[in-house]
């Protein structure tokens, strides 16, 4: 097996001012970056048409490409139909810088899917996710939800609801091993038609835990970064641990990309660690051992 795919870095992982993290990525030997563009310098409302050319052409001048910008919103994801409107239209914001940063894709979490397609909060979600696909199309490009609130079935069966593919999937196996126990490479092959970027992580489950008190839901505490990265950090319900050390079956995990065609990026994400420069590193040579 040889991996064909470019690989990328959250540059916010490295934990370091947006242009430093961009020429370290290239240092490192990236292909491409993905970038938090939620809040601060990065918010869309930040940034003129100026800027994001001038950003754009500082990207291109490193060798680099945006893989993905990084959408996400927290709080309860798109399960709180008064909080909708405003979240939907910062979204389509979002994606229109990634557009303007080269990129098609914007990666974020929706809020857990319901089990029941009968509760309110599974249509509140779908009429958000069918907006927001639907302004993806026009734009040949895609919101990208990221797996491990839920199973990937159910995940399946929910964006088989929408209208369009223009709500797709970020693929991150670590979260799923981690947070539903779900089967990665199982996954891969019930998503394949979804399936637009993917992070490239590992970890184990220390204990079956609802996913709601990871990722929040109404009635739950909102979701937050900052509470996610903790707990992979202190390991009470699982942990992150470095490519290859934990529970993802890396060589049955990239077979399966390969399988179904997948060609897009393998982007590295670090939440966790006191070195994120060194993990990043030692995770690019782990990668390339497969190319």
């Amino acid at each position: 097996m040889k991996l064909v795919n470019p690989i990328g870095i959250m540059v916010d992982s490295l934990r370091l001012d947006l242009r430093d993290g961009l020429r370290k990525a290239k240092e490192l030997g990236a292909d491409g970056v993905q970038i938090y563009a939620v809040s601060g310098a990065m918010d869309p409302a930040n940034l003129s048409s100026t800027q994001r050319k001038d950003l754009k052409d500082y990207i291109d001048s490193l060798g680099l490409q945006v893989s993905a910008l990084c959408g996400d919103l927290a709080g309860h994801g798109f399960q709180d139909a008064a909080a909708n409107p405003a979240k939907v239209e910062k979204s389509k914001r979002i994606l229109d810088l990634a557009v303007d940063l080269g990129t098609p894709i914007v990666t974020t979490h929706i809020g857990i899917v319901p089990n029941d397609v009968n509760d309110p909060v599974y249509e509140t979600m779908q009429r958000a996710c069918e907006e927001l696909g639907v302004y993806a199309k026009s734009m040949n490009a895609y919101f990208a939800i990221e797996t491990g609130p839920e199973e990937s079935a159910h995940l399946k069966q929910f964006l088989d609801s929408l209208s369009t593919n223009g709500v797709s999937v970020n693929f991150d196996p670590a979260n799923m091993v981690m947070v539903t126990g779900d089967d990665p490479v199982q996954g891969v092959y019930n998503l394949k038609d979804y399936i637009v970027h993917t992070h490239v992580k590992d970890g184990i489950r220390v204990r079956v835990v609802d996913p709601r008190e990871v990722y929040g839901a109404l009635g739950y505490e909102p979701m937050s970064h900052e509470r996610i990265a903790e707990q992979a950090a202190t390991g009470a319900s699982y942990r992150e641990l470095a490519l290859g050390e934990g529970h993802v079956n890396f060589d049955a995990y990239f077979k399966a990309l390969q399988d179904i065609g997948y060609k897009g990026y393998l982007t590295i994400e670090r939440e966790v660690g006191e070195n994120p420069e060194v993990d990043i590193a030692k995770a690019i040579d782990f990668i390339k051992r497969y190319k």
